[in-house]
């Protein structure tokens, strides 16, 4: 009988590497598993329709931690 494996939880973070801007949708694209460039196609084109993508991108970018305090000890 194998004994169960606990997966580790799953962060939601900037990361450090492959960055365009703020890391904001290069760090949502690794939290769910899509293409980073689909994710910032998707958000180059909601800028298009009216709303507030770009606040709620600026609000991400100052909740979402970075890679390094993420992963701190």
């Amino acid at each position: 009988m194998s004994t169960p494996q606990t997966a580790q939880p799953r962060k939601l973070y900037r990361p450090s590497r492959g960055r365009i801007l703020g890391g904001v949708c290069a760090g949502i694209a690794d939290y769910f598993g899509w293409d980073r460039t689909l994710v910032r196609v998707l958000a180059v084109a909601s800028v298009l329709i009216p709303g507030p993508q770009f606040l709620a991108y600026v609000i991400f970018w100052i909740l979402m931690p970075d890679e390094r305090k993420a992963f701190a000890a």
